[in-house]
């Protein structure tokens, strides 16, 4: 699993659905966080997002390369 996530713009970010709890316990094992922060794979592209910037962090972590074990 590669946990990536993305800052967006703060007018946009409003307009996203709110993070769920497990969103919020997957962005805090990420590096590099801001307020706008949001998992990648929750904004999902629609008409009320059009021309949204997100900026991709400089590094992200993989859980299968930094070791870490499934249950």
């Amino acid at each position: 699993m590669k946990l990536t996530w993305k800052e967006l713009n703060p007018e946009y970010f409003e307009k996203l659905p709110e993070a769920c709890e497990d969103e919020m316990d997957m962005l805090d094992l990420a590096f590099g966080l801001t307020e706008y922060s949001r998992l990648g794979c929750q904004v999902i592209a629609a008409k009320e997002i059009d021309g949204i910037r997100v900026r991709i962090p400089s590094a992200s972590r993989n859980f299968y390369v930094d070791g870490h074990k499934p249950k």
